[in-house]
This record gives structure tokens, C-alpha cells and sequence, in this order.
């Protein structure tokens, strides 16, 4: 009788548990789409719809959700998706010959978007481990709010496109090392050998998958199609790939959605359409996830003073200028509607600039009302990118190689 009514109660729990699960995806996944498509009908990206059903249902306005570790790993599997499908339309030797450009790009959008934080913390009487942290925080770009747009405009093969998509990755690697030398000072202690091996281990896997995944791929993928008897075996081993080199690139140093990047560009010239459009489903499903995430981690509370209010709004603009700035410098060489699109690509700071906020709160270096503005400024970041992008590729809409002839460029 005991086991019976214990029985009973457990299947009662899961299926409460099940049920409340299901409620959480169906009320994101539903409020993101519904809010996409209105924004689509007025001429406005569908994207900010998506985040903005976040910020609706989440803990700020409604109250409806609040995030937990399964919406977070939905998330982190919607963007992981993201990649590896942006990946997959790319050619690795198409990106790795703008090798040049796409540095200088990612190194500008690193040292001014930082300079700029720390300066404007420390002449707004902030402690320096917080003004360090904040620019730290608008130093990394989140690829896959750029990514999402462009590849709903078409334009991932635009030369401005490619540059983005190739000083994200090297943007990343720079980034995570700035955060890695903060996170030291923060603890008191700077392991510059420790930091010096990161950065080799992530540059080296960077280059070593972008290099020579693409050839190696080509040799593999025919053998897998004769051998394997698996239903779609080529999906199949794409996800291996997916999943296995994510993991390869958090042990490297860099963020998984890198490596979910990297393994699409590597099958981009080897697996069928048919893995194309299997990825595109996946991604339709779990995008929605990672970007109403952005929206549910917004909290206005704590914007109810008008000091924290005005140092958000302050921080926010120096966000887009900096950025902007930095990196439409560093691609101005190649024309200026392709520095315009390059500065406009690398804006939105998303789910990378809220995990600087995160673990600043963690180490206690940051305050609350600190937390609050690095928050709100990758919300608005975020916000912002697609109405830039949009301007920005205005009129390249469809086109696939090329942008504009060279000579309306200069």
C-alpha cells in the first residue's frame, strides 16, 4: 500500500513537472512567434519581437517565466544551432582570405568598446575592479543576433558579411581572454602563463579547424555515406560534429557556439541539401529560445533610480558608438558602405556581455545596480542590431556574392 501511494505520488510530481515544462516552452515559444510575426507585418525585424516576448513574459512585466537551467539549455542549443547552420553557407577558404581585414576589425572592436567602459565607470565615481568589468563586458560581440538577421535577409554571402562572421570568431577568442585576465584581477591573483596557454590552445584550434576541416571533411562524409546504414546518416554525423567539436572548443578556451560554427563551415562543401534544411528545422524549433532568454534576464527594477537610469543610457551609447566606431575604422579600407555594415554587424553584445555581468555579481566586484546597467545594455544592443543591419544592407537584400560594384564603394 506504501509502495502504491508512493508510486502514485511520483507519477503525480513528473507529470506535474512534465506538464509545467511543457507550459514554459509553449508560452515562449508561442509569445515569440506570435510577437515576430506581428513585428514582421509593420516592417519591423521579426527578431526584436522574439526578445521582446521575453522581456514581456519574463519576471519584469507578467511573471509568467522565470529562468531555469532547462530554458537555459534550450537557449544555449538554440544558438549552438544558430552557428552551426550559419556555418554551414559559408566557405572556410572564402573567410580565412579575409584573415587581414577581419582582425583589425575585431581588434579596434575590442580595445575601444573597452576603453570606453572603464573610462566612463571611472569618471562616474566607480571602483576600477567595476569600471574593468563593465569594459569587459562591451568588449565581446554576440555573432549570433547578426547572424540571425542576415541569414533571414539572404546576405551571408556579402563580402561585408563574411568580414563579420570571421572577426566574430577572432572577437570571441579576444574576448573571453579579456575576461579571463579580469576575472584574475578580480581574485587578486594574474596566472599570465595560464593566459598565455589559453590563447595559444584557442587560436590554434580557431585556425587548425578553419584551415583543414573543410579538405578533411571532403575525404570522411563519402565514407560515412557508404558505410553507415543509420537513417540520415549524414545528419547524424554532422551533430557528432556539432556537439563534439562545441565541447572541443570550451576545453580550447573559446565558446561552444565557436565550435558549432567551425564544424558547420567544415561540412559546408561536403553533406547534402538535406542536411541544410534538417539543421534549419532544428533551429526554427530552439532559436526562439535563446532569444526570448535575452529578454527574460531583463529586470527593471533596478532602473528605479535615476542615476542608475542615466549611467544605463550613458553606457548604452558609448555600447553602439564604440563598437560601431571601432570596427567600421578598422574595415574602412574596403569602402564605406562596407565599414557601415561591418561597425552595424558587431553592435549587439546579447548573452556575452550578461555572462561578464553574472560572474562579476558572483565574485561580489560588481553591484546590483551595476549588474542592472550591463544588463540593460546588451538587451538594448541587442535590440538595436537588426534596425542597424537593415539600414546598413539596405538594398542588398537577395544578392549573394558581391555586394555594390567597387567603384560606388569608395
Amino acid at each position: 500500500m506504501i509502495f502504491a501511494d508512493f508510486n502514485t505520488l511520483s507519477l503525480l510530481l513528473v507529470s506535474n513537472e512534465t506538464a509545467a515544462l511543457a507550459l514554459d516552452m509553449l508560452t515562449i515559444f508561442g509569445a515569440a512567434k506570435l510577437l515576430a510575426e506581428v513585428f514582421e507585418q509593420i516592417k519591423v525585424p521579426g527578431i526584436v519581437g522574439e526578445i521582446l516576448a521575453g522581456i514581456i513574459v519574463g519576471p519584469s512585466v507578467l511573471g509568467w517565466i522565470s529562468p531555469g537551467e532547462v530554458l537555459t539549455a534550450l537557449a544555449d542549443l538554440g544558438v549552438m544551432f544558430l552557428l552551426f547552420r550559419v556555418g554551414l553557407e559559408v566557405k572556410s577558404h572564402e573567410l580565412l582570405k579575409l584573415g587581414f581585414n577581419a582582425t583589425l576589425v575585431a581588434l579596434l572592436g575590442v580595445v575601444v568598446p573597452f576603453l570606453a567602459g572603464w573610462g566612463i565607470l571611472l569618471l562616474w565615481g566607480q571602483s576600477q575592479i567595476e569600471a574593468i568589468f563593465v569594459g569587459a563586458a562591451m568588449v565581446a560581440t554576440s555573432v549570433g543576433i547578426t547572424a540571425r538577421v542576415l541569414a533571414d535577409m539572404g546576405l551571408l554571402q556579402a563580402r561585408a558579411s563574411k568580414i563579420i562572421l570571421a572577426a566574430a570568431v577572432i572577437d570571441d577568442v579576444l574576448g573571453l581572454l579579456v575576461l579571463a585576465l579580469v576575472t584574475s584581477l578580480a581574485k587578486g591573483q594574474v596566472n599570465f602563463l595560464q593566459l598565455g596557454l589559453t590563447a595559444a590552445m584557442a587560436v590554434g584550434f580557431t585556425i587548425l579547424v578553419a584551415a583543414w576541416g573543410t579538405r578533411t571533411m571532403r575525404k570522411v562524409i563519402p565514407r560515412v555515406q557508404h558505410k553507415l546504414r543509420v537513417g540520415e546518416a549524414q545528419f547524424a554525423f554532422a551533430m557528432v560534429m556539432l556537439f563534439g567539436l562545441s565541447l572541443l572548443a570550451v576545453y580550447a578556451g573559446v565558446a561552444a557556439i565557436i565550435g558549432a560554427f567551425l564544424a558547420g563551415m567544415a561540412l559546408s562543401e561536403s553533406v547534402d541539401r538535406r542536411v541544410h534544411d534538417l539543421a534549419e528545422g532544428v533551429s526554427q524549433l530552439l532559436v526562439p529560445f535563446f532569444l526570448a532568454g535575452i529578454g527574460l534576464t531583463f529586470d527593471m527594477a533596478a532602473f528605479a533610480r535615476p542615476a542608475t537610469l542615466l549611467l544605463a543610457l550613458v553606457i548604452f551609447v558609448a555600447a553602439v558608438l564604440s563598437k560601431f566606431l571601432g570596427c567600421a575604422f578598422g574595415a574602412y579600407r574596403l569602402g564605406r558602405a562596407n565599414a557601415l555594415r561591418c561597425g552595424s554587424g558587431m553592435v549587439p553584445r546579447g548573452e556575452v556581455g550578461m555572462v561578464v555581468a553574472q560572474i562579476g555579481i558572483r565574485l561580489g566586484t560588481i553591484s546590483q545596480a551595476v549588474y542592472g546597467v550591463v544588463v540593460f545594455m546588451a538587451v538594448a544592443t541587442t535590440l538595436i542590431a537588426p534596425f542597424l543591419l537593415r539600414f546598413s544592407y539596405k538594398g542588398l537584400r537577395g544578392q549573394s556574392e558581391e555586394d555594390e560594384p567597387y567603384s560606388t564603394r569608395k
